[in-house]
Parts: structure tokens; C-alpha cells; sequence
């Protein structure tokens, strides 16, 4: 019903369309296998090298290993895999092998659970301690200096995936060289890839794994670099691939639509300056403080991602704003695992320090460092339209309806069967249920060339006693997902009145 403004690339980007013209002529012209030795295989060869050459170049890999992998969450279980066969074999041979496995507190859940998985596979039996954050949500380094000399792995962020903070990494590279030489050191940097400045092998850090899909590459293909020296056990073995790091024939068209975007990245025409990114993340900061005057922001812009937000709005519950913004066609995410009866903290607000309530309302705004002028002044035209919905039409109590009962699935519309129901019953009557701040953000008339009648779910008991008295005319609820249209088909059933259906899925299948 609306263009769509996508504000969610820390979970997820839009495909470059260099990169999916690439990964078309690899499927197409370049199909062959990069291990045969024929003609067809040395072609995809020669793009394989090419784009791991490209890689290598871009994060200073040095004499590293770099391999290509599925993404991050391989990369992060053949690295934890690696560190912890490393510790067993110091274990069984009676060498000293440190003791705790020490991750920071706002690491992505990946991270704890491969080690807590990995430790109880191998049996090495080590303690899982979870090294805290500032309010900051930078790491303890005070704390580090006193945990990292018992520590057999650590395992930190280059930059959080909810709120953009910036680790210190130099400054933890500072305490392991004086504390804890021994210690491996594996560093997220899933949001780090053109975003940050790269040069690993200049570093200490052992390892650290990377995901396309959150910089324009398709989803399925990623890299792991380690360190020259570092231990490394392979997590997938059989044919041999990736030098015998990696089993299974590479993903080609993933790693050339990857190659895409790396050269892109060398080539940085296309990739905005910091200058720029800032400037974007300002404006956007602004447009929200005037949408949202109580605003209050959950990182600290001086140490996050020029192209991360992550806010509160009190008074507002996260499924609200999120509501919102989706009925105006701005793709969001919650800061926290949210649904409509209850939303959980943030754990990573939760381990800044942040107040419950306000971790619990939590909006994340994120997006890619190929964002243009334009894209940013639409963004910031929704958001004035969302401030303008909330003061004209304030969040209501949620109505005292019937409780759910299952759904009928003989009611239930499919988005494509939609205009044929229609075509079939001009006398059906569109129900928009969604609350009055949604229906004004979204600021549409007409839906199929048909006018519809907005009926907020929290006003559905006070309408529904017209409806019933009235001529019957069939009616088809619609909502944001399909759930509160269903919640009022249900209701409307168990009134008695028959004649009512639900568009499955809601809008978010039918746009």
C-alpha cells in the first residue's frame, strides 16, 4: 500500500544488483566445478581465486587463511571448534590450557552457544563466564586485565549488531598482550565489513568470521580468516575443497555475488564516507527527536556505527512503534524478541544497564553504506508522518474480545485469491483493524479500487454490535500480519456473525 523505506540492514541487506547479475552469469556461464580440471572448472576457478584474492586484499589477510563458508554462524563454530580441539590437546598432553571461556556480554547468541556446545562435545570442561559491558556497552577492560589470565578463548565484537557500538579492539589487543599472550582471540565482525577499517593480520586477532548477506551479498555465503599460526580444525570434511579447510563444493554463485560487492567496496565510488554516513545518521537522529520529542537514544553516538540507531520511546511499547513504522512503509526491527501479548529486555540494553522498560521498548533503525540523499530524505518524511499519527491518534487499551479459538481455515483469504473474492462478492466491505496511529501513518483511501472501513481491533466490540444488527454483508478483516485480523474474524464468529473472513498473512503478504 506504500514504497517500501528499508531501515533493517544490521539483520539484513537488499541484494546489490551488481551481485545478483554476477551470481546469474556464475549459474549461467560459470557453472562449472572449481575443482575439475576441464575448461568449465577452471573458469570457476579463476573466479573463485579472483574473488579470494579481492577478499584478502580488502581485510589485509596477509599470510592468513581465508575461506569461504555459508556465513557467520560457520565461521563462528569452526573457530570456537578450532580454539577448544587446541585446548583438549594441551589438556591430555598435561600443558597448561587456561580455564574459562570468556565471551562479551552483548556477543551475539551464536557466540555462548557455540561455545557452551563445542565445551560439552569435546568434554574440555571449561568454565563459561560472560566478560561485562559499560553503560557504554563497550567492554570492561578493567575487568578483562583480571579474567583474560585464565582464559583459553575470548571471544569479542568489532561492532553490535543491535546498538553499532564500536569495540576497543586495540584496547583489548593492549590487555591480552600484557595479561594473557596465550589466550586466542576471536573478534564478530559480521558488522564490521564496510563499515570499519580492516587489516587482521596486523593484529592479534585469531579469528574472525563474516557474513554476505548483512553487505549486499545473498544469503548462504560468508568468510572466515585465521591467523597465520593460529590452531585450526576444519568443521567440514570430505572432498577436500577450500584447501582442505572447507569440504563441499563452494557455493558459486554466493561467492560471486560476494566478489561483486568486495570490488565495489575496493572500489568505493559507490560506498559512502564516514563524513556522509554521519551526516546520515544525524539527520535521521533529528527527524526522529521531532517525530518523537520524549526520544531517548540507547548508544552512544561517538563510539556506533554511523549507520546504526538504536532508540526508546517512552510511553510507546516496541510492537506499537513497530506497528507504526511498518504501516508506513519503514522496515524496523525491535531491539528485543517481541510479540503482540509481551516483549522481552533487550539482553544487550540489559547488560548496558538499561532500565527493563525501556530495553523492553527498543527499536533498532539500521542501514547500509550504500544509502543515498534521497533514500535518507524519504526516510525522514515517513518518520515525520509516523510523530504526526501518534499525537493525532494516541495508542488505545487493547479491547476485551473473546478468547482465540483456532482459526477456520475456510475463511482465510490468500493475498493472491483477494481480488477474485472481491470480484465475486461486490458487496464485501474491507475492515482495516489495525489501530488508528497505524491507519493514519499508512494514510490510505482505497485498496483494490474498494473504499475501507477502519475499525481498530480495540474499538471491534462497539462496531460489531452495528454490524449485527445490520443488513449481512460479508466482511474481510485486514491487519499489519494477518494475527488481529484473525483475533476479529474469530470474534465476529463467536457473535454470530458468519460472514466474516481474514486476509492471511496480512498486508506484509499482500504488497
Amino acid at each position: 500500500m506504500t514504497t517500501e523505506i528499508y531501515l533493517d540492514a544490521n539483520a539484513t541487506s537488499p541484494t546489490l544488483p551488481a551481485a545478483i547479475a554476477a551470481a546469474e552469469d556464475a549459474l549461467r556461464e560459470r557453472f562449472g566445478n572449481p575443482s575439475s580440471s576441464h575448461c568449465s572448472g577452471l573458469k570457476a576457478r579463476a573466479m573463485l581465486d579472483a574473488v579470494r584474492a579481492r577478499a584478502r586484499r580488502l581485510l589485509g589477510a596477509g599470510a592468513g587463511r581465508l575461506m569461504f563458508t555459508s556465513g557467520a554462524t560457520e565461521g563462528i563454530q569452526t573457530a570456537v571448534l578450532s580454539a577448544l580441539c587446541a585446548v583438549r590437546e594441551r589438556q591430555l598432553k598435561g600443558e597448561p590450557a587456561g580455564e574459562l571461556l570468556l565471551y562479551g556480554a552483548t556477543e551475539h547468541k551464536a557466540v555462548p552457544e557455540s561455545l557452551a556446545h563445542w565445551n560439552r562435545v569435546l568434554g574440555t570442561g571449561l568454565a563459561l563466564d560472560a566478560l561485562p559491558v559499560d553503560g557504554a556497552g563497550r567492554h570492561r577492560l578493567d575487568l578483562l586485565r583480571k579474567l583474560a589470565p585464565r582464559a583459553a578463548l575470548v571471544c569479542t565484537m568489532a561492532a553490535n549488531n543491535e546498538t553499532g557500538v564500536i569495540s576497543d579492539l586495540a584496547g583489548i589487543e593492549a590487555v591480552l598482550a600484557d595479561c594473557a599472550p596465550d589466550a586466542l582471540w576471536m573478534v564478530d565482525s559480521v558488522q564490521a565489513l564496510g563499515k570499519l577499517r580492516l587489516d587482521l593480520a596486523s593484529t592479534r586477532i585469531d579469528y574472525a568470521p563474516f557474513s554476505g548477506h548483512k553487505l549486499y551479498a545473498p544469503k548462504g555465503v560468508g568468510m572466515l580468516y585465521v591467523r597465520k599460526g593460529a590452531p585450526f580444525t576444519t568443521l567440514m570434511v570430505g572432498g577436500g575443497q577450500e584447501a582442505g579447510q572447507r569440504s563441499g563444493t563452494e557455493n558459486m554463485s554466493g561467492v560471486a555475488a560476494l566478489g561483486a560487492v568486495l570490488e565495489a567496496l575496493e572500489d568505493g565510488a559507490a560506498f559512502r564516507s564516514a563524513e556522509e554516513l554521519h551526516a546520515f545518521r544525524d539527520q535521521l537522529a533529528g527527524a526522529l527527536r521531532d517525530a518523537f520529542p520524549a526520544i531517548v537514544f540507547n548508544m552512544p553516538f561517538a563510539h556506533s556505527l554511523p549507520t546504526t540507531l538504536n532508540f526508546s520511546v517512552p510511553g510507546l511499547a516496541a510492537k506499537e512503534l513497530l506497528d507504526l513504522f511498518d504501516a508506513a512503509g519503514v522496515r524496523v526491527s525491535s531491539g528485543s524478541a517481541c510479540s503482540a501479548a509481551k516483549a522481552a529486555p533487550s539482553y544487550v540494553l540489559e547488560a548496558m544497564g538499561l532500565p527493563a522498560e525501556r530495553a523492553s521498548a527498543a527499536i533498532r533503525m539500521s542501514f547500509g553504506p550504500m544509502a543515498g540523499q534521497d533514500f535518507i530524505d524519504s526516510a525522514c518524511e515517513r518518520i515525520a508522518r509516523c510523530g504526526a499519527a501518534v499525537r493525532a491518534h494516541a495508542p488505545r487499551p487493547a479491547a476485551d474480545l473473546p478468547a482465540a479459538a483456532p482459526v477456520d481455515a475456510e475463511r482465510e483469504i490468500a493475498p493472491s485469491a483477494l481480488s477474485a473474492f472481491l470480484d465475486g462478492h461486490p458487496e464485501a466491505i474491507l475492515v482495516d483493524v489495525r489501530e488508528a496511529y497505524e491507519q493514519a501513518a499508512c494514510a490510505a483511501q482505497l485498496w483494490h479500487g474498494r473504499a475501507i472501513e477502519s475499525v481498530p481491533l480495540s474499538a471491534l466490540p462497539q462496531r460489531a454490535a452495528a454490524w449485527l444488527q445490520g443488513e449481512p454483508r460479508p466482511l474481510v478483516f485486514f491487519c499489519r500480519s494477518g494475527n488481529r485480523s484473525a483475533r476479529a474474524m474469530q470474534c465476529l464468529h463467536q457473535l454470530g456473525y458468519h460472514d466474516a473472513w481474514h486476509l492471511a498473512g496480512g498486508l506484509a503478504l499482500a504488497n
